[in-house]
C-alpha cells in the first residue's frame, strides 16, 4: 500500500513537472516588438509634381491619351508631393545592377544604423535570426548576407529571404520569426521589409500596368523582436493573433496582381479588374479565421444573427466594399493600420468593416505622405498612430494587408506601454491631417485635357526639357 501511494506520488509529481514544462515553453513562445526604425529618403530623392511629369514624358511610347489617363490617376491616387524615388528613375536612364544594390543599401543599412542607435543594448553580434522580405530583387550573394557581411553578425545566425510576397510580405516575415521562436528560445530577431524599385520602372502604355508607376515610391523599415519575456517591460507591441489566407489556387486571383512583359516586350507589374473581387474573397475567408479569436462572443453571435437575416433577404456580398457589413471590429480591436497601397483599398476595407475616417487616417496619411512603399507601409502607418500619441497600454491593433498570389494576412498586436515617439514623422507630425489631401497635378496639368489637343501632333518630351 505505501508503495502504491509512493508510485502515485511520483507519477502526480512527474505529471505536474510535465504541466509545467509545457507552461513555460508556451510562456517563452511569445513575440515581442522591441523597436522599429521606418526609412526617411533624403530630400534630393522626392518626386515632386513638376519632376514626376518630367519623367512620365520623356517616354517616347506614350502618347496624349496615356497622358490623359496618368493624370486622372496620380490626381486621385491620394499621393502627396513628399515621396521618394531612386536616383536613376529621377535621372531618366535604366537601372544598372549597382543602381539596385544602392537602393537596397541605402534603405536597409539607413534602417538598421538607427535601430542599433535606438535601442544600443543589442549589438548585431547578438542577433540570432535575420528575415528580409523584398520581393522583386534577388541578387547572390542574398540581401541577408549582404547585412551579415556589414554587421560581422555570428556564424550561427539563422538567416532567410523572402521574395514575391508582394505588398503584406513583412507580415509574413513576422509569421516566419513566430514560428521560429518556438524552437529558439531567448533570442533577438530582426525583419528588414523593403522593395526594389530602380530596375522595375515600367517604360510601356498598357494601362493596367501603368498604375505601379503612380503609386509605388521608396520606403522601407527594420523590426527587431525577441521572445525574452523578462524583456517585456521594454518592448512595445506583444504579437496576439495572426492570420495568413492564400488563394493562389483561384487562377483570376493568382493572375490579378502578376509581373510579367506587356505586348511590346517592356517589364510591368498587371493589376487586373479582378483584384478587388479577389481581395474581397481573401479578406472573407481571413476574417472567419480572424474574427473568433479577438472578438467578444456577444458580437460574435450579433453579427451571425444579422447575417442570417441578411442573407433571407437576398442581399449579396460581390465586392470589397460590402464584405463584413455589420460586422464591428472596434468591439476587439482600438486601432486600425490598413496597408497604404492606395486610395481604393483604404476606402474599401474601411467600408468593409465600418471604420471611421479617424481610423483610415494613419493609412491614408502614409500614403499621402511615402507613397506606396510596398510591405514597410503598414510600419509607417504604425509610426503616424505614434506620433499622434494614439496608443495606449492595453489597446490592440490591427495590421491588415494583400499581396501578390494571392494573399490576405492579419496581425493583432497589444500595445504593451503608452507610446509617444514622433519617429520618421517627427519632422512633420504637426501639419498633418492637411486640410486637403491631394496634389498640384491638376492645377498644373489640366491643359492636357483641352481637346485642341486632339488634332496636334506634340513631342512631349521636349516640353519640360
Amino acid at each position: 500500500m505505501e508503495l502504491l501511494l509512493k508510485m502515485c506520488l511520483v507519477s502526480l509529481f512527474f505529471g505536474f513537472c510535465c504541466l509545467f514544462k509545457s507552461f513555460l515553453q508556451r510562456r517563452d513562445q511569445c513575440c515581442y516588438l522591441l523597436a522599429y526604425e521606418c526609412y526617411k529618403a533624403k530630400e534630393d530623392l522626392q518626386l515632386q509634381t513638376d519632376t514626376c511629369a518630367k519623367i512620365v514624358m520623356q517616354n517616347k511610347n506614350l502618347g496624349l491619351e496615356d497622358f490623359r489617363f496618368l493624370l486622372k490617376t496620380i490626381v486621385n491616387s491620394g499621393i502627396g508631393e513628399e515621396t521618394s524615388c531612386p536616383r536613376n528613375i529621377l535621372q531618366g536612364r535604366e537601372a544598372t545592377l549597382a543602381d539596385s544594390l544602392s537602393e537596397m543599401d541605402e534603405t536597409i543599412f539607413d534602417t538598421l544604423d538607427n535601430l542599433f542607435a535606438r535601442y544600443p543594448s543589442v549589438s548585431p553580434s547578438q542577433i540570432d535570426i535575420l528575415v528580409v522580405n523584398v520581393s522583386m530583387f534577388s541578387p547572390s550573394p542574398s540581401l541577408t548576407s549582404r547585412i551579415v557581411n556589414r554587421y560581422k553578425m555570428r556564424e550561427d545566425i539563422k538567416t532567410f529571404n523572402l521574395s514575391g510576397m508582394g505588398c503584406s510580405a513583412s507580415l509574413v516575415a513576422v509569421d516566419v520569426v513566430q514560428g521560429l521562436f518556438k524552437s529558439y528560445e531567448d533570442s533577438y530577431a530582426l525583419v528588414v521589409s523593403t522593395e526594389s524599385m530602380a530596375p522595375f520602372w515600367y517604360c510601356g502604355r498598357e494601362k493596367s500596368m501603368m498604375l505601379t508607376n503612380c503609386l509605388f515610391r521608396l520606403g522601407g523599415c527594420s523590426m527587431l523582436f525577441t521572445n525574452r519575456r523578462y524583456l517585456k517591460h521594454q518592448a512595445i507591441l506583444k504579437l496576439k493573433t495572426l492570420v495568413r489566407t492564400h488563394i493562389g489556387s483561384n487562377d483570376d486571383a493568382y493572375n490579378s496582381c502578376i509581373q510579367l512583359e506587356d505586348d511590346s516586350g517592356y517589364l510591368g507589374f498587371r493589376l487586373t479588374k479582378y483584384l478587388t473581387k479577389a481581395a474581397a474573397l481573401a479578406l472573407t475567408i481571413n476574417l472567419q479565421v480572424l474574427v473568433p479569436k479577438v472578438l467578444p462572443l456577444r458580437e460574435i453571435l450579433r453579427y451571425l444573427v444579422e447575417s442570417r437575416l441578411r442573407k433571407k433577404s437576398g442581399t449579396k456580398s460581390q465586392n470589397l466594399e460590402v464584405v463584413g457589413v455589420g460586422l464591428n471590429m472596434k468591439a476587439g480591436i482600438e486601432h486600425f493600420c490598413i496597408h497604404p497601397g492606395g486610395r481604393a483599398i483604404i476606402d474599401g476595407i474601411g467600408k468593409s468593416l465600418a471604420l471611421s475616417e479617424y481610423d483610415l487616417e494613419p493609412s491614408r496619411m502614409a500614403l499621402f505622405r511615402f507613397g506606396n512603399t510596398s510591405a514597410a507601409g503598414f510600419w509607417y502607418a504604425l509610426g503616424y498612430m505614434e506620433a499622434k500619441k494614439r496608443l495606449k497600454k492595453g489597446d490592440r491593433i490591427l495590421m491588415s494587408g494583400f499581396g501578390a498570389g494571392f494573399k490576405c494576412n492579419n496581425i493583432v498586436w497589444e500595445v504593451l506601454r503608452d507610446l509617444d515617439d514622433a519617429n520618421v514623422w517627427e519632422s512633420c507630425i504637426d501639419s498633418y491631417p492637411p486640410h486637403i489631401i491631394g496634389n498640384p497635378f491638376m492645377e498644373k496639368y489640366s491643359w492636357l485635357n483641352d481637346e485642341c489637343l486632339n488634332f496636334v501632333r506634340i513631342d512631349f518630351s521636349k516640353i519640360l526639357a
